[in-house]
């Protein structure tokens, strides 16, 4: 009994074996006839974009109906209700039929294949893709679409060009309205870099997880929120925290606008149309300077509640900056998302629903709402599922959203690590160090101009000092302005002082006996080694640390004004300061058209090799620059000239990575601009008045050096967009 049994079970193990082969073999005879037919349709799809023949009527991806008002292929159902034929119609249900049966031409299962299979099988649609979807484009044409993505995109452009500028803007304010010691002077500049460097390569790393618009929606919110808290903050360590997460928001916008806007571009349109975008990072420093120029140094704006709550000009200006992120964020909710990411992790529909939008807005802006979007079936890459275990049964909330963040942050870094694979490694080592030494060399000297121009006008201030030796004073009522002057060995009796201030005044070894200091205001005045003798102080602003060894008998202090006090009445250098940041970033306008105007003429890499050497050079004119004015030229002179290199940069840079990498490579190239600047500023910062020699030579040796390394790239001028 037991022996038939088992002979019984072995020849259906042995019938389920037969059946399962016979149906290996029929259906790879089955893929090779599609794989056939989808190497012809592919064949056809390169040459018609290779000739780049533009026909209305006829698609290589289906056949328009011969009425234009109307098409059964792309407007929904027909009168029997039929699905039409480039609808999404779900991957069939494998348990269907019987156990070992599958239909005719039903390919073969992703688990029966090894993962390099699937990789290249992926890598081949992905080939597809891409000239299909040239294809497309083409079809759906550069109109009304583009040119609101264009605005939208360029105010979050703006408000990053915003955040690098209002840091030195309101640095000085802030650091004396905030009584920061010098020791901590110099964490906000600094903090902000932070900040940005580690959100471009976050958020650049989650664009290509889960959306350039979702991405770049979430980051700018961030942005936004923070901002404008920072305006209200009174303590210096939670002004820092705010400005921190800040900078952390701001960080997604480069890599996130540059992929989505590159996207929605024809390859003969991209060049120019990234160019001009690129313009919006000029308008927001404009924007900046102009604001920090109209608002920082009124401080007739400033209100306080109390002595606890002050809200000077600065904190306004930090409001009107915040501005440009509000509006991108409003305006992105009314945006779709990127058609072609969206195709490339297998949202078909959803891919073609936008596509067909563009089609149909820019068509409607043409005044030919009758033409019909032929395209019925786009190639979607193959999908490659990763198999991740979250204890959904067991685990606790906390636990899931640890096991998922950990997987999230762990697939940005796959992501990361696939952009030294093959074959875009070799191109990320040479932008790598083409971005590097651009940000080394251009926020390094950056920074340098402005702090030169200022050590220029500190030393022709202090050319024009007054001093005064041994004059003795008495019964003498002073109530006007004493600027800069060096007072050494005087004595005042019976002196008053009232209603006045000092400004950049030095009392050494003088003697006060029976003075009066009223309503006295002071800016870089100390007192050092002086002796005061019944003297009494009300309602000035003189503190401990002003008084440098110095000696009190019987002395009194009524209503004295602690806390740091700003002030910038009579006080020109911050509108000169400011005036010159406007100058050096209007400059830029010039070489930002000519750089639009010549991308996709003489190319990108010409662009970008010539930019750079030619601001190396212009930096050794940097040796005669012994004036204000000279200085302020060679600045509007290298702006103009490095402009054309940042926007080749920017363009290279998103064509030469695939779209499942492309914000990632761009997030961490932006992230290492951002220490590349942190490191420039430490080192040209540390050189203002030592030497000329030091900077000159650094930045012109690293812009050249980058410049001639920019040239070995790629020329992506004719390529479709990977």
């Amino acid at each position: 009994m037991e022996d038939s049994y088992r002979d019984r079970t072995s020849l259906v193990k042995g019938a389920k074996d037969i059946a399962k082969e016979v149906k290996r073999q029929a259906v790879k005879k089955v893929n090779k006839a599609v794989d056939k037919a989808q190497d012809g349709y592919t064949q056809r799809s390169y040459n018609r974009f290779q000739d780049e023949e533009e026909d209305d009527d006829c698609y290589a991806h289906g056949e328009a109906n011969d009425d234009e008002g109307s098409s059964e292929a792309t407007e929904g159902h027909d009168e029997d209700d039929e699905i039409y034929e480039g609808e999404y119609q779900g991957i069939p249900n494998m348990g269907q039929g019987k156990d070992g049966m599958v239909a005719l031409g039903q390919p073969i299962r992703d688990e029966y294949k090894d993962r390099n299979e699937l990789e290249t099988e992926r890598k081949a649609d992905e080939e597809e893709l891409a000239q299909q979807y040239e294809l497309i484009i083409q079809e759906c044409g550069h109109g009304r679409f583009q040119w609101a993505l264009f605005f939208v995109l360029g105010m979050a452009l703006m408000a990053d060009g915003v955040e690098v500028f209002v840091v030195g803007f309101v640095l000085p304010s802030a650091e004396t309205d905030m009584c920061i010691p010098n020791s901590g002077s110099g964490w906000l500049g600094s903090i902000v870099y932070l900040g940005m460097m580690v959100g471009a390569f976050f958020w650049g790393g989650l664009a290509d997880k889960v959306g350039r618009r979702q991405s770049l929606l979430i980051c700018m919110s961030i942005n936004g929120f923070f901002a404008f808290l920072s305006s209200f903050v009174q303590g210096y360590g939670f002004f820092l925290f705010c400005r921190l997460f800040s900078g952390f928001g701001i960080g997604g916008a480069v890599p996130a606008v540059f992929s989505y806007f590159s996207e929605v571009l024809a390859r003969e349109k991209r060049g120019e149309h990234l160019s001009w975008l690129c313009m919006f990072w000029m308008i927001g420093g404009i924007y900046a300077s102009a604001m920090a120029w109209l608002i920082i140094p009124h401080y007739g704006w400033s209100f306080s509640m109390g002595s606890a709550y002050q809200f000077h000009s600065w904190r306004v200006f930090v409001i009107v900056c915040a501005l440009p992120c509000v509006c991108s964020v409003v305006a992105l909710t009314f945006m779709p998302e990127s058609p072609r990411f969206l195709l490339e992790v297998g949202k078909h529909d959803e891919a073609w629903m936008i596509l067909k939008q563009i089609h149909d807005t820019n068509m409607r802006a043409r005044g030919q709402p009758e033409k019909v979007f032929t395209v019925n079936r786009i190639k979607t890459p193959k999908q490659i599922d990763e198999l991740i275990e979250i204890e959904t049964d067991t685990g606790t909330w906390y636990r899931r959203c640890f096991v998922r963040i950990r997987t999230e942050l762990y697939g940005i870094w796959l992501t990361f690590m696939r952009c030294f694979n093959y074959p875009v490694k070799d191109n990320t080592i040479k932008l790598t160090v083409v971005w590097f030494t651009l940000s080394f060399g251009y926020y390094g000297l950056s920074v340098w101009f402005p702090d030169v121009i200022k050590h220029l006008q500190s030393e022709e201030y202090a050319s024009g000092v007054q001093h005064f030796y041994g004059n003795k004073y008495s019964d003498i009522n002073f109530n006007f302005t004493l600027e800069n002057q060096i007072h050494i060995d005087e004595e005042f009796t019976n002196a008053r002082f009232t209603t006045m201030k000092f400004k950049s005044v030095t009392f050494q070894n003088l003697h006060f006996d029976n003075c009066t200091f009223e309503d006295v205001t002071s800016i870089n005045t100390y007192f050092r080694n002086c002796t005061f003798i019944n003297t009494k102080f009300y309602n000035t602003d003189f503190e401990e640390y002003k008084f440098i060894d110095s000696k009190f008998l019987n002395c009194s202090f009524y209503h004295n004004n602690t806390g740091c006090q700003i002030t910038f009445d009579d006080d020109y250098s911050a509108y000169w300061i400011y005036f010159v940041n406007f100058l050096g970033t209007l400059a830029v306008l010039p070489g930002n058209i000519v750089s639009a105007l010549l991308m996709d003429r003489i190319g990108r890499l010409t662009m970008l090799g010539g930019s750079m050497v030619l601001s190396g050079i212009s930096c050794f004119f940097l040796w005669f620059g012994t004036s204000e004015s000279m200085m302020i030229g060679m600045l509007c002179l290298y702006n103009g000239l490095t402009i054309s290199a940042w926007n080749s940069l920017d363009v290279i840079t998103v064509e030469l990575y695939p779209t499942d990498r492309r914000a990632t490579g761009f997030g961490f190239l932006n992230a290492l601009c951002k220490a590349a600047a942190v490191l420039g500023n430490l080192i040209f910062g540390s050189l203002v008045g030592i030497t000329k020699a030091i900077p000159i030579l650094l930045a012109s040796t690293v812009l050249v050096c980058g410049g001639l390394v920019g040239l070995r790239l790629p020329d992506t001028r004719t390529q479709v967009l990977m």
